[in-house]
């Protein structure tokens, strides 16, 4: 039998949520069962697959050894690596860092664990805010992700209350991003809002843009504005009012003007041999827009605005 102690970053969660995490090699339907015949208690009394824990429970597991799985990552991993971070903002629940282009933020599946994650746990391990060893169904996790070609600033939670409270705000639309981008051609007005509907393939990992809805697909906005023009080439502001994959890289091909060293949705032969070998994007400001009412632990961050200097964004020299 192994006991497992509810903590601060533990609680809020179905108890059935918490174990799919913190008993990984636990079959999803081997814990149910084990919940209604009574192998998984929670401080020593049966209880309900959706019980929400709280911190100071303890969850009793009449199981095998063998489907507590090892940690994916332990002390030594974390302490040898330097990690190589651009921070901009950081406070006791948040981080925001400017992730260079060509920089992954997952674990891709040829199995590279040189991560922007990675080196924010090592980060957080290094200054005593993090120990994997403690944690059983939390770890630092990002908000908000971008492609690995693009840069720009990205949300990181260090504890699973931000987590929620962050996903919330960004899933209600009170989180504004928006990025820069150059484009081919300039669009047909100084600035607009474009509307249109985006299917994914996630086999081919490539989007496709239509005018009208299709089977499968997602309604996109995204706003615009015109910044620059210069030799055929423009300079646009982008606010993202959905965050779909691949959005501003195929809406704006869509429309005529296809980011510079796009090659998913453009051909890009030209833009490299001027020096752009992948696409022209940057996530350069962030606006935290809460709601009035909002009374959670991220309300000292209402109306605060962080954004990139521009020597940050690569591409802005043709445009100067």
């Amino acid at each position: 039998m192994r006991t497992l102690k509810i903590t601060r970053n533990d609680a809020g969660q179905r108890l059935d949520k918490f174990l799919a995490k913190a008993v990984s090699g636990l079959p999803a339907s081997l814990m149910y069962k084990y919940i209604r015949t009574k192998k998984i208690k929670v401080n020593n009394a049966r209880c309900e697959q959706g019980y929400i824990l709280a911190e100071g429970d303890e969850v009793q597991l009449y199981i095998k050894d063998e489907f507590f799985s090892p940690p994916e990552r332990n002390a030594m991993t974390l302490g040898s690596i330097v990690p190589k971070l651009s921070v901009i903002y950081e406070d006791d629940n948040i981080m925001l860092l400017n992730k260079r282009p060509g920089v992954l933020v997952h674990e891709d599946a040829g199995g590279n664990t040189n991560t922007l994650i990675m080196h924010i746990w090592a980060y957080l391990y290094q200054k005593g805010e993090y120990d994997p060893a403690a944690e059983l169904s939390f770890t630092p996790a990002l908000c908000n992700r971008i492609d690995r070609n693009t840069g720009g600033i990205v949300i990181a939670a260090k504890n699973a209350a931000a987590l929620r409270e962050m996903n919330e705000r960004i899933r209600l639309g009170e989180v504004g991003k928006y990025y820069i981008c150059a484009v081919h051609g300039t669009p047909p007005r100084p600035a607009a809002t474009l509307r249109a509907w985006l299917r994914k393939d996630s086999e081919r990992n490539i989007v496709t843009i239509s005018d009208t809805k299709i089977p499968g697909s997602r309604e996109i906005i995204t706003k615009y504005r015109v910044i620059a023009s210069r030799g055929g080439d423009s300079l646009l502001e982008v606010e993202l009012i959905t965050g779909r994959t691949h959005q501003i890289r195929a809406q704006l091909s869509h429309i005529g003007c296809p980011l510079l060293g796009e090659g998913k949705y453009a051909k890009n032969r030209e833009d490299k041999r001027r020096g752009y070998k992948h696409q022209a994007l940057y996530a350069w400001r962030i606006r935290f827009n809460f709601a009035k009412d909002y009374d959670g632990i991220l309300k000292y961050l209402r109306g605060r605005e962080f954004s990139l200097p521009g020597e940050e964004i690569w591409f802005l020299k043709d445009f100067s």
